[in-house]
């Protein structure tokens, strides 16, 4: 998690914005946020035996989810049955350039291109035209591979985080986040880039929008009331706000998380990223998903920002113990933990390669 950054702009500083200033776990600076996290994983390790434990929890996924996996073979898990509630998805790999306008025409414009193995929407970005395809390519690593996905208009996102033990014949939630996406409210009279000085969370990533936002101007005066999504990620590094929101889980969502979750025969532990039209959509189960995280999956639910720092510590530890346990049950059962070294190969390809790919917007 990236630490916020402060500005020399008075309005950071002065103007509430839209009344959520940062939450305590993103006020901490990462390595101070993560020396907590880190020694519990080496405590759990040295419990229960193994490091790598976690990576059993999810024998469908390439390490578990810890770190490395193609995000179209976490997609592609899914049973034809359950098809209808992920969105359409291609992988292009670099054999597949020369095809990939093609390929884009099945999904129709606009359409969100994203790294095959990434992390918290690096290099992820909405395409409306065969031109601004063409760019993303010229921009991606050439030995790398990429997803182009249909564009589901939300306008709402979440993370569900599935629990199922190897025994049990029912999953449940155990975490439920709204991601809302860095945005803005027009008053008529200030300009977008007026409107982010005066909100705590955007203030400081003006520039950032400055270049993403070129097409349409971050001088641009909105109509009082018209709400601007200013980019296609909403994770906390560019300025998205995480709720936690379990007072929206219902038996009905449940189930249609749990049923596709079994569907994919061996996925036990992780956050499905969905879109959806709205809280009471997303209660009776209708979503679209977008994304498959494993056992290296966040519990983004404890990054809301109204939680003390002692609540959400808790939580986030509570999550590691429980994924140490389950992960525990199933190597009872047979499962055989990835080596250490594998595991980091895995992570550090997959930081290479985020290095080298494109902006989102």
């Amino acid at each position: 998690m990236m630490k916020p950054q402060r500005s020399t702009n008075d309005a950071c500083s002065h103007h509430a914005g839209n009344g959520y200033g940062f939450g305590a776990m993103e006020r901490l600076p990462k390595p101070v946020l993560c020396i907590p996290l880190v020694l519990q994983w080496l405590w759990l390790g040295l419990r229960y035996r193994s490091l790598t434990l976690p990576s059993v929890v999810n024998p469908a996924i390439e390490t578990g989810g810890l770190a490395g996996e193609s995000k179209a073979a976490c997609l592609a898990r899914i049973s034809p049955e359950h098809a209808p509630w992920g969105a359409r998805t291609v992988l292009v790999s670099p054999a597949d350039i020369p095809a990939a306008a093609s390929m884009a025409r099945t999904l129709g414009y606009p359409l969100v291109a994203k790294p095959d193995i990434g992390w918290c929407g690096h290099g992820v970005r909405r395409i409306d035209t065969v031109d601004g395809l063409m760019a993303y390519i010229a921009a991606f690593p050439p030995d790398a591979s990429f997803l182009l996905q249909e564009f589901v208009p939300g306008p709402l996102e979440a993370g569900l985080f599935y629990y199922r033990g190897p025994t049990e014949a029912r999953g449940r939630l155990i975490g439920l986040a709204i991601r809302h996406s860095p945005q803005v409210t027009g008053d008529g009279v200030r300009s977008i880039a007026a409107l982010m000085a005066a909100d705590p969370r955007l203030c400081s990533r003006i520039g950032h929008y400055r270049r993403a936002l070129s097409t349409r101007g971050i001088d641009h005066v909105p109509p009082r009331g018209e709400r601007v999504i200013l980019g296609t990620v909403a994770s906390l590094r560019v300025g998205g706000r995480y709720e936690n929101a379990m007072r929206l889980n219902t038996p009905a969502l449940e189930g249609r998380v749990d049923a596709i979750a079994r569907s994919m025969n061996g996925f036990h532990f992780g956050r499905l990223d969905v879109r959806f039209g709205s809280e009471a959509a997303l209660q009776r189960g209708e979503f679209r998903i977008i994304e498959i995280n494993g056992a290296g999956s966040e519990a983004i639910q404890f990054w809301d920002p109204t939680l003390r720092l002692r609540d959400a510590y808790r939580g986030v530890f509570a999550k590691q113990d429980a994924l140490f346990a389950l992960a525990a049950r199933m190597r009872a059962d047979g499962a055989v933990p990835i080596s250490a070294m594998a595991l980091a190969r895995a992570w550090w390809r997959q930081l290479r390669l985020m290095r080298r790919y494109p902006s989102s917007n």
